[in-house]
């Protein structure tokens, strides 16, 4: 084997472990972007539940005004959010004003029982679930990424082609906190 032979082969090698490292991390890239989308899909249809709880609320907590404009004023705020981290923010103020609304409605014991009420609650609590799931997926993805970028010698091909690192949908102040409950 001659030494031009040899080179080429190490060249062709190197060549295909470039490729196949780009490869991947663009295909992870895609994962975090494609997670992100999930995401997005899951607050649209919360964005859609809230008015149509509002509305089933509006006629039983007519002294609750404030209420309404809060959650009225959040969701405004969080679907007028570009940024991931932003978005976060804007998104748990959502989540926090949504439960002060529930936590009003049990003040109103026909409320309650109001078939249409209970269903709007439910799918909100399934849409719930599912932006949880999707947030925890999305960060998952995010980790793979981010370890992928930050491994040697993936960081040296990840430095030279501008990949970064991607932020966490991370939940924020009062998420964190312990929950009180009184009986």
């Amino acid at each position: 084997m001659s030494l031009i032979t040899v080179i080429l082969i190490i060249v062709a090698v190197a060549a295909l472990w470039l490729i196949a490292t780009f490869n991947g991390l663009i295909r992870s890239r895609n994962r975090v972007k494609e997670s992100w989308a999930d995401i997005d899909v899951q607050l649209k249809r919360r964005y859609d539940l809230i008015p149509n709880l509002v509305e089933a609320v509006k006629g039983y907590m007519k002294h609750e005004a404030g209420v309404f404009e809060k959650v009225t004023l959040a969701r405004t705020a969080a679907m007028g959010v570009q940024g991931k981290v932003e978005k976060a923010k804007a998104e748990n103020a959502l989540g926090s004003t949504l439960k002060s609304l529930f936590a009003v409605s049990e003040n109103y014991p026909d409320l309650k029982a109001n078939t249409n009420f209970l269903q709007l609650q439910q799918e909100l609590a399934d849409t719930e679930n599912k932006i949880q799931a999707a947030r925890r997926f999305y960060n998952g993805n995010v980790l793979d990424f981010n370890t992928k970028i930050q491994v040697f010698p993936t960081n040296m091909i990840a430095g030279m082609l501008s990949f970064s690192k991607e932020e966490f949908f991370e939940a924020q102040g009062a998420e964190r906190e312990n929950v009180q409950v009184k009986f």
